[in-house]
């Protein structure tokens, strides 16, 4: 078996295995994915990404949720252009392939990245909540005392359920806490846990705090840390100029034997 070189990241806690495969020496089964991920046999990790080159973009960030299913991760991208500029490959600013399609993202003075998001074009008020598509689909739950919130019980049984059941959604349990402050916890599909921040959740929160009358930019607390989004809001109801701005942080590097 070969050894895989790996580096660890993470994100106001949201955490990822980045693998450089500029030379597309590795292609990942979904059942290797979900061992390098498992956080009692494997490195452990809400994600995994690899680097690769693109003739049209700087690089392409190919992410894996550990399920093995792909999507895009706000927080994984943050993470990616900070690997990025680790190997050389860019310096403060980047445009990049992701699952969605182009980003932009730019290393600000203080290491923290500042990632623009897709646009957003509408947001749909349903029974449940607002669900709002970030990149990847999120539904945005308002609730009393976030932080106490069985985030884990109803998050599963609404992205399991309803209208919901086939593809699943993100869901997002959301309290806002100031004038253009929000508390926000996910129950993320494809992890089918709560982790500690989620970077189109927290866009997606956000956004659907803009429809409460909080405006640009908005800080968004999680259980994992801080981040921001800015937008500009548009009459048609939609959202341009996204930008998800936080840290994002190597933690170790090493070497684990290509599991089977």
């Amino acid at each position: 078996m070969d050894n895989i070189k790996f580096y660890k990241y993470q994100a106001t806690g949201n955490d990822f295995i980045l693998i450089d495969n500029r030379s597309t020496k590795y292609s990942l089964s979904s059942k290797q994915i979900q061992k390098l991920c498992d956080r009692k046999f494997g490195i452990g990790a809400d994600g995994l990404i690899l680097i690769q080159d693109h003739d049209d973009y700087d690089f392409e960030m190919v992410y894996y949720n550990p399920d093995g299913s792909q999507s895009l991760c706000g927080n994984g991208s943050r993470c990616a252009v900070n690997f990025a500029n680790h190997l050389g490959i860019v310096e403060k600013s980047t445009r990049f392939l992701a699952y969605d399609g182009e980003h932009q993202a730019e290393i600000l003075e203080n290491e923290e990245v500042r990632l623009k998001m897709a646009n957003v074009q509408n947001v749909r008020l349903m029974a449940d909540g607002m669900f709002i598509d970030t990149g990847s689909p999120h539904l945005v739950k308002y609730v009393i005392n976030v932080k106490n919130y069985r985030v884990y019980d109803e998050g599963k049984e609404i992205r399991n359920g309803g209208l919901f059941k086939e593809s699943g959604v993100n869901v997002n349990f959301v309290e806002v806490t100031g004038n253009s402050e929000i508390f926000a916890r996910t129950y993320e599909r494809g992890v089918e846990n709560e982790t500690l921040s989620c970077g189109t959740g927290v866009t997606a929160a956000a956004i659907s705090a803009n429809q409460k009358g909080l405006e640009s930019p908005i800080t968004v607390n999680t259980l994992g840390g801080t981040l921001a989004v800015e937008f500009k809001k548009h009459d048609d109801g939609s959202y341009s100029e996204v930008y998800l701005i936080g840290p994002a942080e190597k933690v170790f590097e090493g070497t684990i034997e290509m599991p089977a």
